[in-house]
């Protein structure tokens, strides 16, 4: 370790790393063309992923407004990376769906996720990173990881 990382405290590093993470995913994600895709769609792309809903399911499970809600998929619908198609229940409602290119980048995002911790396995094995997993699920409350919003980009 580093003197500066020493200098640190342990939450500022894992800070750090996340962030270095987002940034690397990001231009990783750019590099495949969806350089266009916001810092909030991944949560939509996996709440969307598993099945289709309406704006106000998908504002109660990303925890913002309807507005906000609205907002983002307004975004994501310009940049084409989700869709509005009626509602078979319901015909005056929307339902939204991940299109083509918001599955390829749900898809790119998680072959950065496998990467990202195969890599963590090549430099450091594969016990230092069953316990650093170990570590930060006693970090996390168990209804931090039993929140939807961060199921697995593995699936």
């Amino acid at each position: 370790m580093t003197r500066f990382a020493q200098e640190l405290d342990l939450v500022i590093l894992l800070g750090l790393g996340y962030q270095q993470f987002v940034h690397d995913l990001r231009e990783a994600l750019a590099q495949q063309g969806f350089g266009d895709a916001g810092p909030s769609y991944g949560y939509v792309f996996r709440s969307l992923d598993r099945r289709a809903m309406n704006i106000s399911e998908l504002a109660d499970r990303l925890s913002i407004t309807k507005q906000g809600a609205a907002q983002l998929v307004d975004e994501m619908e310009n940049r084409g990376y989700v869709q509005r198609r009626p509602d078979p229940g319901d015909r005056r409602a929307k339902l939204l769906y991940l299109s083509e290119k918001g599955a390829a980048a749900l898809a790119a995002a998680r072959r950065f996720h496998r990467a990202a911790e195969r890599d963590l396995v090549k430099a450091h094995g594969p016990d230092a990173v069953r316990t650093l997993r170990a570590l930060l699920e006693t970090i996390a409350t168990p209804e931090n990881l039993a929140d939807p919003r961060w199921r697995s980009p593995h699936v």
